[in-house]
């Protein structure tokens, strides 16, 4: 099974890279995260927010691995703790899908898009930087995985 990060924007600080490149090393072989960066749509076209967000879905589509389970990461998805997110990881690998989480632009993800999910999850309750995303999500599921393992990286 494999984990892939699709995620709205390109060319991110380099502390946001580095971040999510720990945590991505430190996966196990049998479990790899990946992250795949489409491009945002400009906002200077005088597109509507609806046409941006459309124009992005059609990126992320293409950006998907053929068959995947589809987790959109969404303000109204569910919150989940460290231990639910250990159970949820397990739960995935035990279906064997490679599972793709969808992170998107600045104006979050169309509707169609997100009608198309497996399921949507929360990072957080409060509102953050949209470049902290992709290594809080990297880390998250680093630590779900070493509650598996019994690794110590995390304590209760």
């Amino acid at each position: 099974m494999k984990l892939l990060i699709v995620a709205v924007g390109t060319r991110m600080p380099a502390w946001v890279e580095a971040g999510f490149g720990e945590f991505a090393r430190r996966m196990p072989r049998e479990l790899p995260l990946q992250l795949v960066e489409v491009k945002a749509e400009p906002r200077t076209t005088g597109k509507t927010v609806e046409a941006m967000m459309a124009a992005e879905a059609t990126r992320i589509e293409a950006a998907l691995p053929a068959r995947c389970r589809r987790v959109i990461l969404d303000e109204h998805g569910a919150d989940l703790t460290t231990m639910a997110l250990a159970r949820r990881l397990e739960a995935w690998q035990a279906g064997g899908e490679d599972v793709t989480l969808i992170v998107g632009g600045p104006d979050g993800l169309s509707p169609a898009l997100k009608a198309t999910a497996h399921e949507r999850l929360r990072l957080s309750s409060l509102t953050l930087p949209h470049a902290l995303v992709r290594p809080l999500l990297a880390e998250a599921l680093y630590r779900a995985w070493s509650v598996l393992k019994n690794h110590p990286y995390h304590r209760e």
